[in-house]
């Protein structure tokens, strides 16, 4: 039996808008492309998640990535608010899932830099019953090891456990771990999933 809602916070519970922020500084399109390949495209991003480095190391890496573009990526980097943006539906989500006797948590691979700089669209995470973010850690999805901190953390069974997340990769990792799974198309999709679940109880 379904008693736990785990849900994904990039493209789940906000729009992780990396193209649209990079277009705000009015780079040129060939910049644009460059700074999204150095930072958010490149492996170096993971390094954000997994919170194993400093805002300056990652800085670094990031200007290694493509020493010739390193103002634009200064400027990328210094404040990253804008980079995401909760989706109108989230909180109402959230509530109505508890309404309807479910426990929530988050799961989300999610830097700490971008946790401070992004602290007024990640306002809804107090609503739930617990979060887990991978920069806390020092693990990323879709390691084995940040599934089974979060079943030992708030003590969760796995097989009571339905996780929601954009990335199938992610998935198919917690499907692994016990959990059961669905990559998260849109709202309306997992809306119905529960539904059907609820049906089938």
């Amino acid at each position: 039996m379904i008693k736990n809602i785990v849900l994904d916070v990039g493209n789940v519970l906000v729009d992780y808008c990396w193209q649209s922020y990079i277009d705000s500084f009015g780079f040129s399109e060939e910049t644009a492309k460059r700074v999204a390949d150095a930072t958010v495209l490149n492996q170096t991003w993971d390094e954000y998640d997994r919170g194993v480095l400093t805002d300056e190391e990652v800085l670094n890496r990031f200007i290694k990535n493509d020493p010739a573009i390193e103002k634009e990526l200064r400027i990328f980097s210094a404040n990253l608010s804008g980079i995401i943006k909760e989706f109108p539906y989230t909180r109402q989500w959230i509530l109505d899932l508890k309404a309807q006797g479910f426990q929530v948590y988050i799961l989300s691979n999610f830097g700490s830099k971008c946790m401070r700089d992004c602290k007024d669209e990640m306002g809804f995470v107090p609503l739930v019953d617990g979060a887990l973010f991978s920069y806390e850690e020092k693990v990323v999805k879709p390691d084995d090891a940040i599934y089974q901190k979060l079943y030992k953390r708030f003590h969760l069974k796995p097989e009571e456990c339905l996780f929601f997340d954009d990335r199938e990769d992610n998935i198919k990792a917690a499907i692994e771990n016990g959990m059961h799974g669905i990559v998260f198309k849109s709202y309306e999709q997992a809306k119905e999933a529960i539904a059907k679940l609820k049906e089938e109880l």
